[in-house]
């Protein structure tokens, strides 16, 4: 499960990454680049979520032993 969210962790920030290349700081709340700042949001979102899951299973694990 480690592995699984490591890789979904790394997809999520490649999308931030992507998103943040596509972006167009003199009109960000226009066009694509609101997209873009959508995605970006989204993916953050992604990995913060990603990370409290991983965190609740090491705490699962740890209560278990």
């Amino acid at each position: 499960m480690k592995i699984f969210t490591t890789i979904l962790i790394f997809l999520a920030a490649t999308l931030i990454v992507f998103n943040v290349t596509r972006l167009d700081f003199n009109n960000l709340l226009q066009g694509e680049s609101m997209y873009a700042l959508i995605g970006v949001a989204a993916s953050f979102c992604a990995v913060l979520i990603l990370l409290i899951f991983r965190m609740s299973k090491e705490i699962e694990k740890r209560m278990n032993e």
